[in-house]
């Protein structure tokens, strides 16, 4: 059984097989993840959750077991914790990610490993351990069912994301193979996410990320005690790949030998990182029209027309009326025009304008008047040669026109890869100066104890980034 061999690498894997590069990228990686998670704490989504979590579980636990919710300064349940921290980490749309796989990997794993080695005060080691076949196996696996899987309308984040957690969780709970077998077979069966929810505008998103973290703990503690979970959930006649990935007789010729040979090659590096707070889709759009505007400046009121060519997956972000700001992260027009009149956007940037009427049918602020008459003048184009690049590369042309008054001319510039990605990084020293960004009161001396996790317990390190 496929799994049996996922088990086997994820039982045997130690810290002491990372190389340097893998324990650096997972570290950036921790960092990232915290200061997005700490700034989405306080964002509506995660507020709600909150606020729900507690109508459900408060002074129901019967464990003496409690975890961090980053954000706020108090300690639940682990399930509550990871839930509540999945949510805040995926709900600013800045979390990182894998291009090949199509996951937020960054949004699970760490609630995952945080919840659950704080709660069992595990080592700073421990903890790397879990994180990083975390994000081998959630890299591996989402590989292997996209493009195919995100084509029928899911949420590999939410789906591929149970995996993840349960691997996580199965690493830092000391599973053997057998319960770390029944634990992604119970994952399985519980992996949900569909991207209706994401391109409807709906708070459902970052749930995904909540509940692909609650499934994976609840699965692994199941599996510890007993509770079995199909060790075919994958493969099966009913299982995910058939049911959920291929057509029946893709599936049947699929063969598992290449990716069984793949297992624990060390691909975390490949994770990117996420600068602008908009679905990945649409960075390399946003990439092009920060050039442009290098060129242009402010006279963008002399544009006469925009065409952004990219890949079809992209061009299907073309929401030209977002009503909420859940469908503003995904609208691939605002995001460009935005960036043509503010620059680099960052969430304060979103909301303000959002509170100057952005998403509203009347402005009197020019900025915003500016961005959505620039929002009129644009058209989204699939462009087939840039389908041919994708999944590989994430390419966007932006051609601007424009008038006679301002060079008569056309400017147009191409990203293939956005910012953020491995072959195009960002620098440590822009993490933290988007950390900075994003939690502007915050001690950034805190983040320090994450250069030498190895030598604490995680019980420490959270405390130490919670500031206390």
């Amino acid at each position: 059984m496929f799994l049996k061999n996922i088990s086997k690498f994820i039982s045997n894997y130690r810290y002491e097989q990372a190389t340097v590069e893998s324990i650096t990228t997972v570290k950036a990686a921790f960092l990232d993840f915290f200061g997005v998670t700490y700034r989405g704490a306080n964002e509506n989504a995660s507020k709600i959750a909150f606020n729900t979590v507690e109508e459900i579980f408060s002074g129901n636990s019967k464990l003496n077991l409690k975890a961090s919710v980053i954000g706020r300064n108090l300690k639940t349940d682990i399930l509550s914790a990871g839930f509540l921290n999945g949510v805040s980490a995926h709900v600013l749309e800045l979390d990182d990610g894998h291009r090949g796989a199509q996951i937020h990997l960054g949004s699970v794993i760490f609630p995952t490993a945080l919840a659950i080695s704080e709660s069992y005060d595990l080592s700073g080691k421990e903890f790397l351990e879990g994180v990083i076949v975390g994000y081998e196996v959630g890299i591996l696996l989402g590989k292997m069912v996209n493009p195919m899987h995100r084509n029928k309308g899911f949420h590999t984040t939410g789906t591929i994301g149970a995996f993840v957690a349960g691997t996580v969780a199965s690493k830092l709970l000391k599973l053997d193979d057998n319960q770390i077998l029944n634990a992604l077979g119970l994952c399985g069966t519980q992996a949900a996410g569909l991207l209706e929810s994401d391109h409807g505008g709906s708070m459902g998103k970052s749930l995904h990320a909540g509940k692909a973290v609650y499934n994976g703990i609840l699965s692994a503690i199941l599996a510890r005690n007993g509770f079995t979970g199909s060790g075919t959930i994958l493969e099966g006649n009913e299982g995910f790949l058939k049911t959920m990935v291929y057509d029946g007789y893709d599936v049947d010729n699929f063969s598992f030998e290449d990716i069984i040979k793949d297992i624990g090659k060390v691909r975390v590096r490949d994770i990117y990182f996420k600068k602008y707070p908009f679905c990945r889709h649409i960075h390399s759009s946003i990439d092009t029209a920060l050039k442009l505007k290098a060129s242009i400046g402010d006279e963008y009121e002399h544009i006469e027309n925009i065409a952004v060519k990219t890949y079809s997956v992209a061009a299907e972000h073309n929401n030209f009326n977002p009503k909420n700001i859940e469908e503003l992260k995904q609208s691939l027009p605002y995001a460009v025009a935005i960036s043509l009149v503010v620059g680099e956007v960052t969430v304060d940037d979103i909301n303000q304008l959002i509170e100057f009427g952005l998403l509203d049918n009347y402005s009197t602020v020019d900025k915003v008047n500016s961005i959505k008459d620039l929002v009129n003048r644009m058209i989204i184009l699939s462009d087939d040669q840039l389908n041919e690049l994708y999944p590989e590369k994430r390419p966007s042309n932006v051609i601007i026109k424009l008038d006679k008054a301002f060079r008569n001319g056309v400017f147009q510039n191409i990203t293939l890869l956005p910012k953020g990605d491995f072959e195009n990084p960002y620098q440590l020293s822009e993490l933290i100066d988007k950390f900075k960004s994003n939690n502007p009161l915050y001690d950034i001396r805190n983040l320090t104890v994450i250069d030498s996790l190895e030598d604490y317990s995680m019980k420490y390190v959270v405390e130490k980034l919670n500031g206390r």
